[in-house]
């Protein structure tokens, strides 16, 4: 028998974390795991762009990481037996490393930047705002329950790659990175 995937629980407008809690689908705790999941979709859309084999393995990777984030997220920090994936420093340092070896083919920055310029690029930094939203709704669950320093550490350093990325971008494909010059 095939596996169903509507299982009509969560009609009512609960649902169950890792550990079998029942919370409210508004709860900060989906806000969170929520958005880390619509983060994971947008940067798949960046994946899914014509961009070079090594930013599609790194962004695998992130995937990867993100899902990992959700699956502790997800979890009654209470109430789960279940054995969870981990996040680690060296998932931080890896964001750091790429940032950095980005970073020496790139003009320095001057100014801010509008989002823009290519399809590709403005993926990237819709990608980069939904990872600060969910930075954002981790430190808010972070204040009525604990989470491990590391996951919004991840996110705070894969927001700064992600902009960084969208910069290779415009690099990559020849694009005018715009500058904001505020108006005085």
């Amino acid at each position: 028998m095939a596996f169903k995937i509507y299982t009509k629980t969560g009609d009512k407008g609960q649902t169950s974390l890792i550990g079998g809690t029942r919370i409210p689908k508004f709860d900060i705790r989906i806000e969170a795991y929520g958005t880390v999941d619509e983060l994971n979709s947008n940067i798949g859309l960046v994946r899914d762009q014509d961009i070079d084999d090594h930013s599609k393995s790194i962004l695998i990777e992130v995937q990867d990481r993100l899902f990992t984030i959700g699956s502790l997220l997800a979890a009654d920090p209470e109430k789960n037996k279940m054995q969870l994936p981990e996040i680690s420093e060296s998932d931080v340092e890896l964001l750091e490393k790429e940032i950095d070896k980005m970073n020496e083919s790139l003009t320095e920055m001057k100014h801010f930047v509008l989002p823009g310029g290519h399809t590709t690029i403005s993926f990237c930094h819709v990608a980069r705002c939904v990872c600060r939203r969910a930075e954002r709704c981790v430190l808010r669950l972070n204040e009525q329950h604990p989470v491990a320093e590391l996951i919004y550490k991840y996110l705070n350093r894969l927001s700064d790659y992600l902009f960084v990325l969208s910069r290779k971008f415009t690099y990559d494909l020849k694009a005018e990175e715009t500058p904001w010059k505020p108006r005085m």
